[in-house]
């Protein structure tokens, strides 16, 4: 993975964990690609951590056990890391610098590539559009995923938002076209990670996923790289391979965290919370690597999933990423203690594109319709549970027992399925349309009275009209 190696320095001044420090060094700067090859002829890999006047701190992936002061030599290649790309990559299982933990041979790609990156330059950008279909009724229909899109997952610690990701990574799929998952895991235990591998692995066999693990006992500037990593490698497959491709980060808050402990062992100006000032930024350069061009038939989506401490939509990882995306599925603790899965807090998310991903030869005339009245009717279904908290269900009309049925429907057919059960379209609307056939009729006045009508005979037993 490294391009160049221009000057190399013999010995180091001292090795502590993951950090070497090598002395008297010139030309060196941060983020620099390294290699270190010891006594033995072993080669192990680094990342320059911070330059300080001839001093270079190196965190070293591998760790620094076994490593001789005297005899360690370190050769630092001019430039941030790179890594090879092609298509090379797809059904591999790697770590979260990119080296093959699944017992296959290296990947050798087409041509090495920063792993940085740039953002999409806004005037090459195509409107987002059309769907990805990922099985589950609760984002297909109410917050449709759209090719090009940046969707973010809020969820809580102690949620199954590792286990959706990897249901939606096992069953997205898109109309036309090649399609490929690019997953990463960042922070994961070993649990987690070994759960992951399980539930991709058919995925993974057939030749159109990519997965990169980083572990919690992983070096943290290993967990800064996985995701530009997987990027880097993503971006080759839409933007100049013309696939469409999906990526999962999980979790940025993790990533987060690392970006924070690599500035404070910089010496860096804690900002809120202790994260650096340019955290909006570093955010900002991975989300925007997502989109379509102009000049590619391929689109990259992305998926971040990220766990909001003690639940706090306002700490600084989550907060930024609402300001960056279009959107965001949030997962609730009160669903999950109703076991509900996925446990999908509708009223609090939304697809800002989904419009643009919806509709004739989308995925159905009637979907938007749909949605809509899913909401306001969810939105009302709310106030009418706050008023039973005061005057008791006995106290309600029967057009507001209503809509609590409508909701109770609606989270056990709809909302709540299988963990490994891949809805079609068809199936998630109709699901939707059954509880919303519990409603008054005249409330469902964002329905095609054609469509309603057809709904509200074929819910009725005897064919008679259904609810007024």
């Amino acid at each position: 993975m490294i391009d160049s190696i221009p000057i190399e320095y013999t010995g180091a001044r001292s090795a502590d964990g993951p950090l070497l420090v090598i002395e008297h060094v010139t030309g060196v700067g941060w983020d620099e690609d390294a290699v270190i090859t010891l006594a033995s002829g072993e080669r192990r890999h680094g990342v320059v951590l911070d330059v300080n006047d001839d001093l270079a701190v190196v965190q070293v992936f591998e760790g620094t056990s076994g490593i001789s002061l005297s005899g360690t030599r370190v050769a630092f290649s001019g430039s941030p890391m790179r890594v090879s790309v092609g298509a090379q990559w797809l059904g591999r299982v790697c770590n979260g610098r990119g080296d093959p933990i699944d017992g296959g041979p290296p990947i050798h790609g087409d041509r090495l590539v920063a792993v940085n990156g740039v953002p999409i330059n806004p005037a090459a950008r195509e409107l987002p559009r059309d769907p990805i279909i990922t099985g589950i009724s609760a984002i297909d229909g109410l917050t449709t995923l759209v090719r090009g899109q940046k969707l973010p997952i809020f969820s809580v610690g102690g949620l199954p938002h590792l286990e959706l990701a990897a249901q939606i990574a096992a069953q997205a799929r898109v109309a036309d076209g090649a399609f490929q998952i690019v997953f990463a895991a960042m922070g994961v235990t070993h649990a987690d990670a070994e759960a992951t591998r399980d539930a991709l692995e058919e995925r993974s066999q057939s030749g159109d996923l990519i997965l990169f693990i980083n572990t919690a006992s992983d070096p943290v500037i290993e967990r800064v790289l996985t995701p530009r990593i997987a990027l880097t490698v993503a971006e080759h497959l839409a933007f100049e391979r013309g696939g469409h491709v999906l990526v999962l980060m999980c979790d940025m808050t993790s990533y987060a965290e690392a970006v924070r402990e690599v500035s404070a062992a910089r010496g860096e100006v804690p900002g809120r919370q202790g994260y650096p000032g340019y955290l909006f930024s570093d955010l900002a350069a991975l989300y925007e690597r997502c989109g379509r061009l102009r000049i590619s038939s391929g689109s990259l989506t992305q998926i971040p999933v990220l766990t909001m401490p003690a639940g706090d939509i306002t700490h600084p990882v989550p907060d930024l990423t609402g300001y960056i995306t279009e959107g965001q599925i949030v997962l609730s603790q009160e669903m999950q203690s109703r076991n509900v899965y996925p446990p999908f807090d509708a009223l609090s998310s939304l697809s800002r594109l989904m419009r643009h991903g919806v509709g004739p030869g989308q995925t159905r005339k009637d979907h938007m319709a749909v949605a809509g009245q899913v909401y306001a009717a969810l939105g009302h279904a709310r106030q009418v549970r706050e008023l039973t908290d005061l005057v008791g269900e006995t106290g309600l009309a029967e057009a507001d027992r209503a809509y609590l049925r409508f909701a109770d429907a609606l989270e056990a057919g709809f909302i709540n399925q299988g963990r490994t059960e891949h809805r079609a379209i068809n199936d998630t609307l109709e699901h939707a349309w059954t509880a919303l056939t519990m409603l008054p009729a005249g409330d469902l006045s964002r329905l095609d009275p054609v469509e309603l009508a057809r709904h509200l005979a074929s819910a009725v037993p005897d064919g008679s009209e259904g609810s007024t």
